[in-house]
């Protein structure tokens, strides 16, 4: 319930709504029962329209949305000078996919002569949240850049005019967009502003401009040192050209950045190296990544490495030293019941599968959103549900954020 209760009231027209009855209460007591029911017809419809008002946000209160909507559209049938209460009434449309009806009540609330400013900039930002969600993005988006044009500094507008113009694969007017933000709240950005960079690259990129793509990736890691999605994509470029020392260089940079996330670098290094017809370097940098920090999946990459290089008993210690991590890594298990059989010790391996099957179905690489808990099927930088950047993270066999070393 406290939870249905503070989700109501974030929303900025209820908020209006709160302040409305806090005046009538205010006024009631100030000019006493008689007054504010009043007497004959008149206080009749004075009466009935609080009633129904009252009503309404008891059953916003409630999630009753239908009900809701009957009694507020009673109330400003009595009283249709209540802008908040229309206000109301849009975002409950909103709620219920009801986007035609939301439209008409923001217009006709804008058109109204003499409207207060804040109200008007109010109703023209729920305008744009109709048309978004209704997906009409160009009308969207028009209607919250008149909302800066009349406030340069709303924040609230210009989020949304970024994640249109992310929508839009607008990731030039996405970036100028987040550097204006930047300039109106402070905090790091540098990430966000990377991503949209790297965006924009991987655009020019799809296009055959691959000399703007390098400059954009460049600039992504000039903005935030930590940007792996740069990294990765500017060491497949070079790749792809046979620029294989650059890509391998490139990639290495990514792991010395973000040490968790070496497993997206290893199998990109293994075929750059393959392709140049030396696959000993591969060796050195998994043994360099499986120090001290270094994580289960890096123990198994080595361990795979070793054993192909017919090293049975380095191999089976680097897949120990994973299940220590994780005892639930199916892939170590089903790779040590691998060695285990090719050395014709089949009573170990028929134990290390009895294991592996209790595993079967339990992903090693589970990730979640930290912001909003979304649990993705595979890494990505931007959360589908919530669009914040780099809030996707690795899970433990635990189910804890795994945190970077």
């Amino acid at each position: 319930m406290w939870q249905s209760l503070w989700q109501w009231f974030v929303e900025p027209a209820h908020q209006w709504l709160l302040l409305g009855c806090g005046a009538a209460f205010g006024l009631g007591f100030i000019l006493g029962r008689g007054l504010r029911l009043g007497r004959g017809r008149d206080g009749a419809v004075v009466a009935g329209r609080d009633e129904a008002f009252f009503k309404g946000i008891r059953y916003i209160l409630s999630n009753d949305h239908d009900h809701a909507i009957e009694e507020l559209t009673k109330s400003v049938q009595v009283n249709s000078d209540t802008i908040e209460t229309y206000m109301a009434l849009g975002n409950l449309y909103r709620s219920k996919g009801d986007i035609d009806r939301a439209i008409r009540i923001r217009q006709s609330i804008i058109l109204r002569p003499r409207l207060d400013g804040q109200l008007k900039a109010r109703a023209l930002f729920d305008l744009g949240l109709d048309y978004r969600k209704g997906g009409f993005l160009n009308r969207a988006l028009k209607t919250f850049q008149e909302v800066i044009r009349r406030n340069p500094s709303d924040v609230e507008a210009l989020k949304m005019i970024e994640r249109i113009y992310e929508e839009l694969r607008d990731w030039g007017n996405a970036y100028r967009t987040r550097q204006r933000i930047a300039r109106c709240v402070r905090g790091d950005h540098r990430n966000v502003l990377a991503h949209h960079l790297v965006e924009n690259g991987k655009v020019h990129q799809e296009k055959g401009d691959l000399g703007r793509a390098v400059s954009l990736y460049n600039k992504a890691i000039s903005t935030h040192k930590a940007c792996v999605d740069a990294y990765l994509h500017l060491g497949d470029l070079y790749f792809g050209r046979l620029e294989y020392k650059k890509a391998i260089a490139t990639w290495k940079r990514a792991v010395k950045a973000a040490p968790q996330f070496t497993f997206l670098a290893y199998r990109r290094l293994e075929g750059a190296y393959a392709a140049m017809d030396n696959l000993k370097p591969v060796e050195d940098f998994l043994k360099e990544c499986a120090g001290e920090d270094a994580d289960a999946f890096t123990h198994v990459a080595l361990a795979r490495y070793l054993y192909n290089d017919d090293d049975v008993d380095g191999a089976l210690e680097e897949i120990e030293s994973a299940l220590r991590l994780d005892p639930s890594f199916w892939k170590a298990r089903k790779l040590k019941g691998e060695i285990l059989l090719g050395q014709g010790r089949d009573r170990a391996a028929l134990n290390e599968y009895r294991a592996l099957i209790r595993q079967l179905d339990v992903p090693y690489l589970k990730f979640r959103c930290s912001e909003c808990g979304y649990q993705p099927g595979d890494l990505q930088w931007q959360c589908p549900q919530c669009r914040e950047w780099d809030t996707i993270h690795l899970v433990d066999s635990e189910g804890a954020i795994r945190k970077a070393p």
